[in-house]
């Protein structure tokens, strides 16, 4: 219930308030686990994904975040859970495991922090998830500023999954490949006709 009014609230800013432009909806699988991947340049950037895709998006957040009580109670309540930045977090891990076995939508930012500038090389968890749960990574990427009347771009690509056996090679090169899909997105041009997400 709190996601749904969460959803309809942030609809109306970005619908309205940033004018949004969305493309790619029709990548979203409409059910079976999902890990979804995106830049990150603000704070504004979880509940702009979570949205613009048609599924309940389970983000993982920095811990920081949940000290408060209150804070970590609507965040809880919203799907996120929380991840010990710059080091290896095996509760979160298992935890995001767990929800894609379930099926659910799991939510992260690889770069591990924003970034205001070029793409920052990806921490390795995206591509531990993406190769022990076998899911599908569905890049999106996300062009701002984030100014009232200035308009935000959202791209989806088209999901992808990576070899489960290791035929990919290491861990670093399957985020590689995950930084590569998310980089052409942002470097796609944008197309002479136009798709708001208010006309969705």
């Amino acid at each position: 219930m709190l996601y749904r009014f969460a959803k309809g609230l942030f609809w109306l800013l970005f619908a309205l308030g940033y004018r949004w432009d969305v493309r790619g909806l029709e990548n979203v699988p409409a059910r079976g686990p999902l890990l979804v991947i995106a830049n990150h340049f603000s704070w504004l950037d979880p509940p702009l994904v979570g949205t613009v895709l048609p599924r309940k998006v389970h983000f993982m957040a920095k811990q920081e975040l949940f000290h408060s009580p209150v804070a970590a109670w609507v965040l809880r309540r919203l799907g996120a859970f929380p991840v010990r930045r710059g080091q290896p977090d095996r509760w979160a891990l298992r935890h995001a495991l767990t929800l894609l076995g379930q099926g659910k939508v799991v939510g992260l930012f690889p770069e591990g922090t924003r970034s205001r500038g070029p793409l920052r090389p990806f921490e390795p968890g995206a591509a531990l998830l993406a190769v022990k749960s076998g899911a599908p990574v569905l890049p999106v990427a996300i062009t701002g500023p984030y100014r009232l009347g200035r308009r935000v771009r959202v791209r989806i690509g088209r999901p992808f999954r990576v070899d489960r056996a290791g035929g990919e090679g290491t861990i670093e090169a399957v985020a590689e490949r995950m930084r590569e899909a998310i980089a052409a997105l942002l470097d796609e041009p944008a197309p002479a006709g136009r798709h708001d997400a208010a006309s969705l």
